[in-house]
């Protein structure tokens, strides 16, 4: 039997949407283990004075806990 978490997180970027879901999972692989899949739940563009100075993601990662570790 396998036994999965989610967790969100956001991200930003100056470049693209893409490029702030890469830095994102990119950030997230480097701390969890067994990153299986991430859900891009919602994108906001940053604004000043007129101009979109960013990019943001809101991103549900999904990683199987490892042997023994319980959910919580």
């Amino acid at each position: 039997m396998t036994v999965a978490r989610v967790t969100e997180l956001s991200a930003t970027s100056d470049q693209s949407f893409e490029d702030a879901i890469n830095v994102g999972v990119n950030r997230a692989t480097s701390t969890l283990r067994n990153v299986e899949s991430a859900w891009v739940k919602d994108m906001n563009v940053m604004i000043e004075n007129g101009h979109i100075t960013g990019y943001k993601v809101n991103i549900a990662v999904t990683f199987v806990l490892d042997e023994g570790q319980a959910p919580g």
